[in-house]
């Protein structure tokens, strides 16, 4: 099972299934990549863009063709010599629909379900109206209204019975039909009805969890209800009289809320969810339940497909995503690693700055958000800081806190979407204090106020600790002495013995048993999600000094990256993590590496950007509705318009809307702030329709977009010659200004891309190639050089191989990123391209002895000292290999 040269990302849903997928099978070959990279493909909801709502494990998504048609792009990636990676979701899967069959069952059956340990519910919560029940958060008001409107209704199909809300559907628990089936018995005289009715209440209870009680519930459940609509089918009276009695139920509400209360699940208005919840969820999505993938028999039933299309040599690879919601990750990954011990597993792991990889996970490497954000840094001059930082503040009035917004917006997050996670955590903290006298009598209040500040002020997704090894890192300890030590400075009125208690908790420092090993097992499973919504999904809207820095994995408040800082953290990857995959665009990017190579321009012009926004505020103050939009919000428009020029009315409006309820600053996704919404709908389209602004604002940009290309370029190249396997997003192979999802996956084209791949097979030369830079085809020849390089070279690019700077002397030296690989390629490319000026005033790289061909331009080049000038004359990067 060969690891990949590289990947190439496509994004699988109802208009582009399998057989598309399929069809680019040749183009991908010629492109020089290795190996098609898939977005989750098992069943998943009906109309889903994305696959990670996974309803069934067992087959390929019908709407993507199902298993023929999965078959068929098999067979066409075989032909073409091409590999395949998969996305795969381990840590949840969709309640959205009665296709889930676990959860119906669950649903219908509670803590006595066969597939109850599949899924992390809370049984026993401290609330006793919610003990054995999960609460189901879908209704559009508080349920006594509902109820009262008669908007939930019972049906019946042969001897099967379910409540109806909405396009909501719900299983009736079996026992709970007794009554009404004995009534309809009592109607028709029916001794056989009676008997089924009598026989459901005979079953064991849902509370009954033994073995032998879920058996015999399962097994004569399904006999009753197979012999209950038998004797419908073989006496219509019988139908008949059952109709009759749910026609009464449903004409009377206070019998459905009685019927109802009989039920597994507590059905609540959808705003409970934020304080009462009891089940863990992906981020704060109530229709995605998290599973207990540490339960062996669920990583098997999981895994059942994917594990079998690995055997067969359908699949070479695993991209998982989101580890951190996973109880044990190491635990997961060594399991799965025994399962495919010569795939290439990549991991959906999100490093802070300085955190590294556990060494105990056996898997390649990350996807490769770390190294997007290095490569993002290395195009900001960190000695705009000020500048930039000056015109933020003055524009926005914002202060320049990026810590002290990152604490805040945690809070936010804690608070309006977390709650119910919260007070779970504390339900089982406070059962671990009341086991130590010295900390029995702390309240919830105050047990919550200190997991709340705790999980602020950590500074990394979460920690690895392993209960059940009594395995704590020295990183482990590190990150949460720095939590502790901040939630004291920042909470002085908390008392710091509690807050040291939690440390040795989260540290196994405290004697105990299954209490205190499960409260640190289940911290770590709760800071990843507060970071990911409350920094993510909120700070990355909000923190808008440069956008091209606010990148998913990324620090906006660290401005800029080194030469010497990037080759080093170049070097370590290849020493230890030389097959992880690297980025620069992603499904979950908030911005295309087009995009964000030319809004990392802005850094370079700080004055020129600084009047420009002063200039476009005053042509365009007469079109806000009071302070609406925000300053913040135009601020970030500016970039944004900057970035993806020329853009749609349309599509700029969809991302603001996004990127302003994502903020939660004036709207929220939750609690539409319809005046705010207005107003900036038409702030947009009233400046994209401003001749005075467009012309202004045209000048300003047209300028940008040769400097921006020339960065993507650079992008590219250095992905694409660095260590790890470089990923390709669908459709980035030429210039790309898509913004966050759903912009991001709008169709390719790939015709347009097969024609003008079919150009470069005709060789056309550097010039001509140049000439034609708006249609992309310099990326696409950048692409395809470095591609097929890599085909050629693997030894040059694996483990074996090396990283090596060049060193350049003389006045532009840091504008050049020059780098070997394996002794037998180079990679120059050029960074801060405005500064820089088009002018290598003499600079020199030094290149290693022996003779070397440009790929990009047919050139030979002799080692030794090469002038920039001249190197990069014909093209604006250069890609050399060692002579034969």
């Amino acid at each position: 099972m060969p690891a990949p040269l590289s990947t190439y990302r496509v994004q699988m849903h109802a208009g582009f299934g399998f057989d598309k997928a399929a069809s680019i099978a040749p183009y991908l070959r010629e492109l020089g990549v290795t190996h098609l990279y898939s977005s989750p493909y098992l069943q998943a909801g009906k109309g889903s863009t994305h696959g990670y709502d996974v309803l069934n494990h067992s087959k390929p998504n019908d709407e993507l063709g199902g298993s023929e048609a999965h078959a068929r792009l098999c067979q066409k990636l075989g032909e073409a010599g091409l590999g395949q990676i998969l996305d795969i979701v381990p840590n949840h899967m969709s309640i959205a629909s009665r296709e889930n069959a676990w959860w119906w069952d669950v649903l219908e059956n509670g803590p006595s379900s066969r597939f109850a340990n599949y899924f992390d519910v809370d049984w026993h919560p401290m609330e006793a109206k919610l003990r054995d029940t999960v609460l189901m958060p879908i209704l559009g008001d508080h349920y006594g209204r509902i109820i009262e409107a008669g908007q939930i209704t019972l049906r019946r199909v042969g001897g099967t019975f379910t409540f109806h809300y909405s396009d909501h559907v719900m299983p009736v628990a079996p026992r709970s039909l007794n009554d009404l089936l004995n009534e309809a018995a009592e109607r028709v005289g029916s001794d056989d009805l009676a008997f089924l009715a009598d026989s459901l209440a005979r079953l064991p209870h849902s509370t009954f969890t033994d073995l032998e009680s879920v058996a015999l519930r399962h097994r004569d459940k399904e006999v009753i209800r197979n012999a209950l609509a038998r004797l419908i089918a073989d006496h219509p009276e019988v139908g008949s009289s059952i109709d009759a009695v749910i026609g009464g139920y449903n004409a009377d509400p206070s019998k459905i809320d009685a019927l109802l209360e009989r039920q597994n699940y507590r059905l609540a208005f959808w705003k409970t969810a934020v304080q009462e919840l009891d089940y863990r969820r992906f981020f704060d999505i109530n229709t995605l339940v998290s599973m207990r993938m540490e339960q062996e028999r669920v990583f098997r039933d999981t895994h059942v497909k994917i594990l079998e299309w690995v055997r067969e040599g359908v699949l070479d690879g695993l991209r998982v995503d989101h580890p951190d919601g996973l109880r044990d990750p190491a635990e997961y990954f060594q399991r799965l690693n025994r399962s495919v011990p010569n795939g290439w597993l990549v991991v959906e792991k999100i490093l802070e700055p300085g955190e590294a990889l556990p060494e105990d996970w056996p898997v390649a490497g990350t996807t490769g958000y770390d190294f997007m954000n290095r490569l993002a840094g290395l195009l900001v001059p960190a000695d705009a800081e000020a500048s930039i930082n000056e015109i933020y503040v003055d524009f926005t009035g914002q202060p320049v806190d990026y810590k002290g917004m990152v604490r805040d917006k945690k809070h936010y997050v804690l608070k309006e979407l977390f709650a119910s996670d919260v007070y779970r955590l504390s339900s089982l903290l406070m059962n671990v204090c009341e086991r130590q006298k010295r900390y029995r009598d702390y309240t919830r209040r105050e047990l919550i106020a200190v997991l709340r500040e705790v999980i602020a002020c950590f500074p990394v997704y979460r920690t690895y600790v392993r209960a059940k090894q009594g395995q704590v890192s020295p990183m482990d300890i590190a990150y949460v002495e720095e939590a502790i030590e901040a939630a004291k400075a920042n909470r002085p009125e908390i008392d710091t013995d509690l807050l040291d208690f939690v440390r040795d908790l989260l540290l196994l420092r405290v004697e105990g048993g299954e209490l205190e090993a499960e409260f640190a097992m289940r911290f770590q499973q709760n800071t990843g999600p507060i970071m990911a919504k409350g920094v993510e999904d909120t700070v990355f809207y909000n923190f808008n000094r440069l956008v091209a820095l606010n990148e998913v994995g990324g620090d906006p408040g660290r401005f800029g990256v080194t030469l010497d800082q990037f080759h080093e953290e170049c070097r370590v990857m290849q020493d230890r993590w030389a097959r992880s995959m690297t980025s620069t665009t992603t499904h979950d990017t908030k911005r295309s590496e087009d995009v964000r190579a030319r809004i990392s321009l802005l850094a370079e012009i700080p004055e020129a950007w600084g009047e420009a926004l002063a200039r476009w505020s005053k042509l365009t103050e007469k079109f806000k509705n009071g302070n609406f939009p925000d300053r913040n919000a135009e601020y970030l428009l500016y970039q944004i318009l900057i970035g993806a020029w020329p853009i749609s009315v349309e599509r700029a409006t969809e991302y603001m809307l996004k990127a302003t309820r994502e903020a939660k600053a004036y709207t929220s996704w939750n609690e539409n702030n319809e005046e705010y919404e207005s107003a900036l709908k038409g702030f947009i389209a009233a400046i994209l329709e401003d001749a005075d602004f467009l012309e202004d604002f045209e000048a300003f940009v047209a300028p940008l977009v040769g400097p921006g290309r020339i960065n993507s370029l650079a992008q590219a190249a250095i992905k694409l010659m660095a260590p790890g396997v470089p990923d390709i997003y669908q459709g980035n192979e030429l210039w790309d200004l898509s913004l966050v999802d759903p912009d991001n996956r709008r169709p390719v084209d790939y015709d347009v891309r097969r024609g003008l791949l079919e150009e470069l097979a005709a060789n056309p030369g550097p010039e001509a190639i140049l000439s034609r830079m708006d249609s992309g085809l310099p990326k696409l020849w950048v692409t395809k050089q470095a591609l097929g390089l890599r085909r050629r070279k693997p030894d040059a690019f694996g483990p074996e191989g090396t990283y090596s700077p060049l060193s350049a002397s003389g006045p532009k030296s840091d504008h050049a990123v020059a780098f070997g690989r394996g002794g037998e390629v180079l990679c120059i490319a050029p960074r801060l391209p405005i500064r820089l000026g088009g002018d290598w005033g003499g600079t020199t790289v030094t290149l290693p002895d022996g003779s070397w061909i440009n790929e990009l331009t047919g050139e030979k080049v002799a080692g030794g000292d090469a002038d920039l000038g001249t190197l990069l004359a014909r093209f604006p990067v250069a890609i050399l290999s060692r002579a034969e």
